[in-house]
């Protein structure tokens, strides 16, 4: 009878699964030809404009603004719709720092409401929930590649008179009901951080599809320079360019981009598939609306009960096997401790502290402390084979989980 690895057994995999990021010639004769040409700047150069023109039109938007990064993204857009001191702006409580901290950054309050257990996205019935009269803005999460459900939060928002602003990071090439993501909203933010599926170590872009507000958010990015504007009268605060070298990689990136998405769909269907058979794993549901599934994530849920362990014991038994899972956002974005205080903007600790966050986000709770797992996008670049190694390696725990009672963790 097998042994699981971490208790000496041979594991399923021993090789390293595809690396990331992916590069070749194609980068570095790019990125040769801005340091020969001398054109450094985004402001003299061609690389950073090319690149907004092709994303933005492959996510079915008119203008796309290159940034410095995915944070400055969200906080440029915020300023650009107009975001006042003390604006209360809703956010999920599951979601990585950024998509709170740029509301902090912007001087507004976010306001955190709950996820969906299936999909793990914002909630659009807790958003009505979580909304006052202060509320003016909302920051869904398309998490893991996987689009929210913007025709409800659409129409909630749309009611409530709350300006949505798309927190793609996560979702390069995702589709909403046939419909890039990022250009749903009155704007879309995208990251391209290390990890991202498409990335040049930092930057960002913000989509839109307003003419008013793209001209707002390059003034924002150019040291307040409007584009017909004397360049010696500052009109806005801000000054978040992108440069040249990060514009000539992210253009070959976006290349590879599609024939990459397509690995991934392709062999996330195939670990759907695999991991059906596994007890106690809920794959993250693709509701009807998703016509592409970016997967920057393959994120699912683990249910302790029936495995009779912790998900931490799974989690570290799985990558004795070579399976690289992880555990993911292990707290709500309310309990680390710069949120919890509320010290920020004209709000006082006292003041943020008599809200019961918890309360209001049971799922966020539960997800963040008990279920939620994730395999990061890289699993998902190799070979069919590759892939089903994952699964194996779930079996073999499920299979031995009893014998999991022996780890220390």
């Amino acid at each position: 009878m097998s042994t699981l690895a971490i208790l000496g057994g041979a594991p399923v995999r021993e090789r390293p699964f595809t690396n990331w990021p992916v590069h070749g010639p194609e980068e570095e004769a790019a990125l040769l030809g801005v340091l020969r040409s001398g054109r450094w700047s985004a402001l003299s150069g061609e690389q950073v404009a090319r690149f907004e023109a092709a994303f933005a039109a492959a996510h079915d938007a008119r203008h796309g603004v290159a940034v410095s990064s995915g944070t400055v993204a969200l906080r440029v857009a915020l300023l650009a719709a107009g975001v006042r001191a003390g604006d209360e702006v809703i956010v999920p409580a599951y979601t990585f720092q950024a998509t709170a901290s740029a509301v902090v950054e912007a001087n507004a309050r976010p306001i955190f409401a709950d996820i969906d257990a299936g999909p793990c996205t914002l909630s659009a019935d807790a958003v009505e929930r979580a909304a006052t009269p202060r509320t003016r803005f909302l920051l869904p999460v398309h998490f893991a590649g996987l689009p929210a459900d913007m025709d409800r939060i659409q129409e909630v928002a749309g009611r409530l008179g709350i300006t949505v602003i798309e927190d793609a990071a996560q979702a390069h090439g995702a589709q909403h009901r046939g419909c890039g993501v990022g250009s749903i909203g009155a704007m879309g933010c995208f990251s391209f951080q290390a990890s991202k599926n498409v990335n040049a170590a930092e930057g960002g872009i913000i989509l839109t599809n307003n003419d008013h507000l793209a001209a707002r958010c390059r003034a924002i990015l150019n040291c307040g320079r409007g584009a017909d504007a004397d360049p010696t009268l500052l009109t806005i605060f801000g000054n978040y360019r992108m440069t040249e070298f990060q514009g000539a990689v992210l253009n070959c990136q976006l290349a590879r981009q599609p024939e990459q998405a397509a690995r991934r769909e392709s062999n996330a269907a195939l670990l759907r598939h695999a991991l059906s058979g596994v007890p106690g794993i809920a794959v993250q549901t693709r509701p009807e609306y998703v016509t592409r599934h970016a997967y920057h994530l393959f994120a699912f849920r683990f249910d302790p009960e029936q495995w009779g362990v912790p998900r931490e014991k799974a989690i570290r038994a799985l990558n004795a096997e070579g399976i690289p899972a992880t555990e993911g956002y292990t707290a709500p974005l309310y309990r680390q401790p710069m949120f919890s205080r509320q010290a920020f903007g004209p709000y006082s600790g006292a003041e943020g502290g008599s809200v019961d966050w918890a309360e209001r986000c049971p799922v966020a709770e539960r997800v963040c402390s008990r279920e939620g797992a994730w395999i990061y996008q890289k699993c998902l670049l190799g070979s069919e084979d590759d892939t089903l190694d994952v699964a194996r390696g779930f079996e073999k725990v499920w299979d031995l989980r009893g014998d999991l009672g022996k780890v220390e963790i």
